[in-house]
């Protein structure tokens, strides 16, 4: 990163810890706090809007935030830390995944449990090529390194476990009845919450690098909410009071690494039963869809190594992740 975006992006978190209290703050002030002009504060607001934030320009008075905003403090969430990784916290960056893929391949030797999180994303991504829309400070997108011993071959069911880890996590927190679509998606309520990408690199017989990404709707802004092209829900709208992102991080770290512990040495015949009892569409009429079939059958679970159990003409069969779309029956919602 060059000085000046660094010293970009550090001004464009001062404004939001100025404006996070969600109180009304003029530009004449905001320069005077850092030491730049009027129409410098402007540009750096303008930068922000652009990735996402919820902002309020009344003129002759100033600035607010469409609401508070508790940012992600990395001195916070290591206070709370119960894993040694680190945890990364960074403003603004292309993708979380993207980063930690990035520092791997340039021979960074990462812990086993390191995070990145960012407040914002300019390029995120989500299963299957599709864009993650990203808005700045509105929601979680983190990421995590995951060394698998036994190569690429030990990832069966990988992004399934992570489900039933962020699941538990959000049970535990919020007492929340969270649902799990096959392969990697987080539901409530028959809407999506948040979605899963695991992403390898290494060789299928030696040590694989993981990094599993998640993103999770915290509070999307209302004026971004028309382009998401599904039913979706955000963590905010279900809850009495604003979910503490710090606390989130801490924890989702914690049951992470417990959870893939206990799939390095058991693989994932043990979560089956976890996955299935919170499977979205078990017993539910489905259509499976790849590039050059769809399969139309029952909804059974999934096996002890994460295939999908279709029941289709009396006959069950599994079926592996990939290319792979799965919906529900007469339904025709993206995935």
């Amino acid at each position: 990163m060059s000085k000046v975006l660094a010293h970009s992006l550090a001004v464009q978190r001062q404004l939001v810890l100025y404006l996070a209290n969600g109180e009304l703050c003029s530009g004449e002030w905001l320069g005077q706090q850092l030491g730049i002009s009027r129409a410098a504060i402007a540009k750096h607001l303008e930068q922000l809007e652009s990735y996402g934030l919820d902002l309020y320009k009344i003129k002759g008075k100033g600035y607010r935030l469409a609401e508070p905003l508790q940012l992600l403090d990395a001195a916070q969430i290591k206070q709370q830390q119960l894993w040694a990784a680190p945890v990364w916290v960074q403003s603004v960056t292309d993708s979380t995944n993207s980063q930690l893929l990035h520092r791997l391949s340039e021979g960074q030797q990462l812990e086993a449990g390191t995070v990145l999180v960012a407040e914002a994303q300019t390029a995120g991504r989500g299963r299957r090529g599709k864009s993650w829309l990203s808005p700045f400070g509105a929601n979680l997108y983190f990421s995590m390194y995951w060394p698998l011993e036994q190569g690429i071959q030990a990832a069966m069911g990988l992004s399934l476990v992570i489900g039933v880890a962020v699941a538990k996590t959000l049970e535990q927190l919020f007492q929340l009845p969270v649902q799990l679509k096959w392969p990697n998606d987080i539901y409530l309520d028959g809407k999506k919450l948040g979605g899963i990408l695991v992403e390898l690199a290494g060789q299928s017989h030696s040590q694989c690098d993981a990094v599993i990404g998640l993103g999770l709707n915290i509070r999307v802004p209302p004026h971004l909410q028309a382009l998401i092209d599904q039913p979706f829900v955000a963590l905010q709208s279900v809850l009495a009071t604003r979910p503490d992102r710090n606390q989130l991080v801490v924890v989702l770290q914690q049951q992470l690494v417990s959870q893939l512990q206990l799939f390095n040495e058991t693989g994932f015949a043990p979560f089956a039963a976890e996955f299935s009892q919170r499977d979205l569409f078990a017993g539910q009429q489905v259509r499976l869809s790849c590039v050059k079939q769809q399969i139309v059958g029952i909804c059974c679970g999934v096996d002890e190594r994460g295939a999908l159990l279709l029941e289709s003409d009396g006959q069950r069969q599994s079926y592996y992740g990939g290319e792979l779309s799965l919906r529900r029956m007469p339904d025709a919602a993206a995935d």
